[in-house]
């Protein structure tokens, strides 16, 4: 008699998937990423947060990510993260700062600024906190970048693109623990709606 083959353990035993979405989008931001995902992931979480133009601080949505989470999935269930652009800030943020790598399994960083972007050099900390927290060696960036130990404990990767005029230059998003894996893609949104960014993402977020 021919061994068992082992059935492949399904999608639907990975943890809860929060996804955050960046500033001026909206949850709506996910739709191709929720089609292309279909039924193999789940339950999804896809908060709205107001990032009121840049004015809120980072650290203060992170707040409000920490509480939708826990009202969603309570204080204990593990979760995947996915933060597109400012958002894969925010989750890195709850994950070192407000206690969230407890219970985060794996953090997908997609166009994030996750050390700083040369676009947000500009903008003055008053009253566009949230975009200040984003220049290179702000002050959020480097309480994040200083201690490690808590994004050590998650399993971490990053996608960005080459050509991406929100975040300059490319290699900023790349999250300095785990992986990064540039797409090929034209522009920051593409890492969302197109085809060839939706194949590795999908990839990723069906890892077992």
């Amino acid at each position: 008699m021919a061994p068992e083959v082992p059935t492949p353990t399904p999608a639907t035993t990975a943890p809860p998937l929060v996804l955050v979405h960046g500033m001026w989008d909206t949850p709506r931001l996910f739709d191709r990423l929720e089609r292309a995902l279909g039924a193999r992931r789940g339950p999804l979480l896809i908060p709205h947060l107001p990032h009121r133009f840049g004015f809120t601080p980072i650290e203060e949505q992170a707040e409000m990510l920490a509480t939708l989470i826990e009202t969603a999935f309570g204080a204990e269930q593990p979760i995947d993260l996915l933060g597109f652009s400012m958002g894969g800030v925010i989750a890195r943020t709850w994950i070192q700062l407000l206690g969230g790598h407890r219970r985060t399994r794996r953090l997908i960083s997609v166009g994030s600024p996750q050390q700083g972007t040369l676009t947000a050099q500009p903008w003055p900390s008053w009253p566009l906190a949230g975009i200040a927290d984003l220049k290179a060696g702000s002050p959020l960036l480097q309480r994040l970048n200083t201690d490690l130990a808590a994004l050590q404990q998650v399993d971490c990767c990053s996608f960005y693109c080459q050509p991406d005029l929100m975040v300059m230059p490319a290699w900023r998003a790349v999250l300095p623990v785990g992986p990064g894996r540039s797409l090929p893609v034209r522009y920051h949104h593409q890492l969302m709606t197109h085809p060839a960014a939706l194949g590795p993402l999908v990839e990723e977020l069906l890892r077992p």
